[in-house]
């Protein structure tokens, strides 16, 4: 595992050099039953935000059922639905597979939390 935490930092690290973002958005930590899966999940999720932590980066964390609703409209959205209209609203050819896609309702969810012109342009919803 340590091989991958290092792997996970430099990627993230790097994506970061090269695209300047302003903030890091992430999704809240979520329940799973297994303990093995918590530690491995949050070990990778502590790497990535220690690099965004790094480059002084203000990490923003919104639940999954905050996500769901403001992308979807109601917080027990299905995978395929939160696909569905990452596509509509992002106006995309094809759905991104579901981890690129709650990447994107993550994005999508701060853009609309922090006013960003996307928000109106695209009809994303207020809360």
């Amino acid at each position: 595992m340590p091989v991958c935490l290092v792997e996970i930092h430099r990627q993230i690290d790097e994506l970061i050099r090269d695209h300047r973002p302003e903030a890091c958005a992430v999704e809240g930590l979520i329940y799973v039953q297994n303990t093995r899966t918590a530690i491995t999940l949050g070990a990778a999720r502590g790497s990535a935000l220690l690099a965004a932590a790094q480059h002084g980066l203000q990490i923003f964390e919104y639940a999954p059922r905050r996500v769901k609703q403001s992308v979807v409209g109601h917080g027990s959205a299905q995978k395929a639905q939160i696909g569905f209209m990452v596509r509509t609203l992002l106006e995309l050819s094809e759905t991104p597979d579901a981890d690129a896609a709650d990447a994107l309702a993550i994005g999508l969810t701060h853009f609309q939390m922090h006013g960003s012109p996307l928000s109106t342009r695209r009809g994303i919803r207020t809360l």
